[in-house]
């Protein structure tokens, strides 16, 4: 049995008697509505099990994870050598306290590799579906275009976050192993407690995951114009290195706050005494700008696009 015809068990939709006003006629379209939110509740169960069951989907988590060991691994190593704090941002402080290592972690991940994971997934999400030739068999689902679209954005959305949240959690427990947990100094020179400074770890983490979004509405919606999935992955992280490019020229300075990746960073207010929730949220309103305006190209392409044959 093919997915399609799997996800299209159920219950089955009423057309619509002629006499709408009737209690009898009423039953039906609330029966048809039924089977449709039951239609899109499995669609969406099938599309989780299918993005979260994928071998190189599973591969590329467990890589993603493995940064903070290695990372934890190699400042454990060096702790009384001469390179002993040296390396990119927030390095020296893991040694001190391995709450330190999650955002050390997502530092190393969110220029490039974090990028790469969210391209992977929006291209798997339409135009790896069109490649193999199964995303035809989806259109028999008694569930809209737009619906079906949603679904593949919310599973493509979730590999995301559990991501950066196995890349958090493998931080968090290495730097325990490696480092151990103490009072967290922040970066305007005051100290948290280790339960506080927890706290801000995983506000850091939720921050980088919604600072993705934007970058995946991107990918969805190169992914609804190509059946070659490689392409929408290139196309991504090039947006993604191009936005960073920009970012470091002054000469366009003007539109650096408009940037996808201008406020990435940002989750370094957590670090903070006062976290600046005005800056986080201006960062957030970008991501939603570029979901909205590439959420609805994408839906517009992918509601209208001949994927039948």
């Amino acid at each position: 049995m093919s997915r399609g015809e799997a996800l299209e068990t159920g219950p089955a939709t009423v057309a619509p008697a002629a006499a709408a006003t009737t209690p009898a006629a009423a039953a039906r379209e609330d029966a048809e509505v039924r089977a449709t939110r039951g239609a899109f509740g499995r669609l969406l169960r099938s599309e989780l099990r299918l993005v979260l069951g994928r071998r190189r989907t599973q591969l590329l988590v467990l890589l993603l994870a493995l940064v903070p060991v290695l990372v934890g691994t190699i400042v454990r190593a060096t702790v009384d050598s001469a390179f002993s704090g040296q390396g990119p941002g927030f390095i020296e402080r893991v040694s001190g306290n391995g709450l330190f290592l999650v955002v050390t972690a997502l530092f190393l991940c969110l220029p490039l590799l974090l990028p790469l994971g969210v391209s992977i997934a929006a291209a798997d999400a339409v135009a790896g579906e069109a490649s193999a030739g199964t995303l035809r068999y989806l259109l028999v689902v008694p569930v809209g275009r737009g619906r079906l679209l949603a679904a593949k954005a919310i599973a493509a959305l979730t590999l995301v976050v559990v991501a950066i949240a196995l890349v958090t959690a493998a931080a968090l427990v290495t730097g325990w192993v490696y480092f151990g947990y103490g009072d967290l100094d922040l970066l305007s020179g005051q100290s948290v407690s280790a339960a506080a400074g927890f706290a801000r770890m995983l506000g850091v983490a939720g921050y980088v995951a919604l600072s993705l979004t934007g970058l995946l509405a991107v990918g969805l919606f190169f992914s609804t114009l190509t059946e070659v999935p490689i392409g929408v992955i290139a196309a991504t992280v090039v947006v993604s290195i191009l936005s960073n490019v920009l970012d470091s020229l002054p000469q366009v300075e003007a539109i650096h706050p408009f940037l996808l990746s201008h406020h990435w960073f940002d989750f370094a207010e957590f670090l903070r005494a006062e976290v600046s929730w005005s800056l986080l949220g201006q960062g957030l309103l970008v991501q939603l700008a570029w979901v909205a305006v590439f959420g609805s190209l994408a839906w517009a392409r992918f509601t209208t696009a001949d994927i039948t044959s």
